[in-house]
């Protein structure tokens, strides 16, 4: 089986990396029992040998799968299939639910404080930092600056308080931005989105900032319901 890491093409409108290959193919044997309960997984080198993958491709799919709570990894002795379904993936500390319901009651009424009182100096940063974010190659480095934007936001708002609540979920942020950005493709549409925030900021419209942050968590939202619901479905379009 050749899962390589180049990009796999697929049937659908949307290219798969070889990590959501890899994700998928070993997603779809647990839950079709091909690994049970309890059952541990073939070691690194053999799944790698098997599905003909680097070891850094592979690991990232492992770390998937575990966030998604389905596996267990557990030191000096592999990962273990804990679960057969994805019930809701787990980022850090908070499930996704939990982090989501969070980021929307505090997030979208802190952009609308941010396009009030919002300097000069915190318009600058921001869009120094999109400039940024839109340079970047690696995929971690992008996931942490995502979160010193949502930061940035929340320092525009001029209450410190808001800055704190975004401090205490930053881990959670950049594990669940890394995430959707290799299994959704979230890293093009999330630039755009953050554009349209800023520009929101900028014209120092309350309404337009609520609503582009609104629409950025709809978007973040949508994207981990599609990927908690592909299920069986490989991505490339050939079953699992």
């Amino acid at each position: 089986m050749n899962l390589s890491d180049s990009q796999t093409g697929g049937a659908g409108p949307r290219r798969v990396s070889a990590t959501e290959a890899v994700l998928s193919h070993l997603r779809g044997a647990i839950e079709r029992g091909a690994y049970a309960i309890g059952d541990k997984l073939p070691s690194e080198a053999e799944l790698c040998r098997t599905l003909e993958v680097s070891r850094p491709v592979l690991r990232e799919a492992l770390r998937a799968l575990q966030t998604m709570g389905l596996t267990v990894s557990r030191t000096g002795r592999g990962t273990f299939v804990v679960a057969d379904a994805v019930e809701e993936p787990t980022f850090g500390d908070y499930a996704a639910g939990d982090l989501m319901e969070v980021r929307r009651h505090i997030e979208i009424p802190v952009a609308g404080y941010a396009a009030r009182r919002r300097t000069p100096e915190n318009l600058d940063r921001l869009n120094r930092l999109l400039d940024r974010m839109e340079r970047e190659t690696d995929t971690a480095a992008w996931a942490a600056m995502d979160t010193l934007f949502h930061l940035a936001v929340a320092e525009a708002a001029q209450n410190p308080v808001f800055r704190r609540v975004i401090e205490e979920i930053r881990d959670a942020l950049a594990r669940q931005s890394a995430f959707l950005n290799e299994l959704g493709g979230r890293r093009e549409q999330s630039d755009r989105e953050h554009r349209a925030i800023v520009q929101a900021l900028t014209d120092g419209s309350e309404h337009d900032a609520t609503e582009a942050m609104t629409h950025h968590l709809d978007r973040v939202g949508t994207t981990l319901t599609d990927i908690v619901r592909r299920g069986r479905t490989n991505p490339t379009g050939a079953g699992t």
